[in-house]
């Protein structure tokens, strides 16, 4: 999937973005209903939109926020749930370090969930070809032009979205949507088993612990998967 040029790559990174949005959309609706009802202003509740960049960790900051929590165990939940992004641009770097600081600083602050599963694995295979960080960056700033203005809208909105609209309800779906196509051999899949069992079984812990140990349960189990299938054909090569 090389291409030609820059712009057929840009453009290329914003179609790929495109069929998520029905996921991301209605997520940026409730987290910004969720700030006005809330008692934010307007102004307060975008400026928080733009300094994040994280719905999940504006979501549970949020719901910190309403029931009080003192505001460094907020920072602290918001810096754990976050933790995802050192592993997404690990998995990246490798691909991207060679770019100027024009390019890995603005592209670094547009990561996404979104971004990284679309790019990850086109990336590791090399199929974008020379332009793959203007393809990355065609999804990166589609996915931050979705989110704000959907926070918009549900700050303008503000607490007029019906509750049988069940919103809320579209956020796992979108990233569903993510997963699925990203297990494509048995390694992936059982980092999603794995980590997905971790999120069900540790959901109850405090300040949002369960998330970061299925992350790191479903990565442990991922590389063990690996590990071993690479070791198999060695082990069968030294049977008599």
């Amino acid at each position: 999937m090389a291409f030609g040029s820059a712009t057929a790559a840009f453009m290329a990174g914003v179609r790929a973005l495109l069929p998520l949005t029905p996921g991301v959309v209605p997520f940026g609706l409730v987290t910004g209903v969720m700030a006005i009802d809330m008692g934010m202003s307007p102004a307060t509740a975008m400026s928080m939109t733009l300094i994040f960049y994280s719905g999940s960790a504006q979501m549970v900051a949020l719901q910190l926020l309403h029931q009080g929590v003192v505001p460094v165990a907020i920072v602290v939940t918001a810096l754990i749930i976050n933790l995802r992004f050192i592993m997404y641009s690990a998995s990246m770097a490798p691909h991207l370090h060679g770019l100027p600081r024009r390019w890995t600083w603005p592209l670094s602050n547009l990561l996404s969930d979104q971004s990284f599963a679309l790019c990850s694995f086109k990336l590791s295979s090399g199929e974008l070809g020379r332009f793959a960080h203007h393809f990355y960056a065609g999804t990166a700033l589609a996915m931050w032009l979705v989110w704000n203005l959907s926070v918009l809208a549900g700050i303008l909105m503000g607490a007029k979205v019906p509750q049988a609209w069940s919103l809320g309800f579209t956020i796992p779906l979108s990233f569903l949507a993510l997963l699925v196509p990203a297990i494509r051999n048995v390694p992936s899949l059982a980092a999603a088993v794995v980590g997905g069992l971790l999120a069900v079984l540790a959901a109850r812990l405090p300040y949002n612990l369960g998330l970061v140990t299925a992350a790191i349960g479903g990565v442990a189990a991922g590389l063990l998967t690996e590990n071993l299938r690479n070791r198999a054909p060695q082990v069968e090569g030294q049977t008599p």
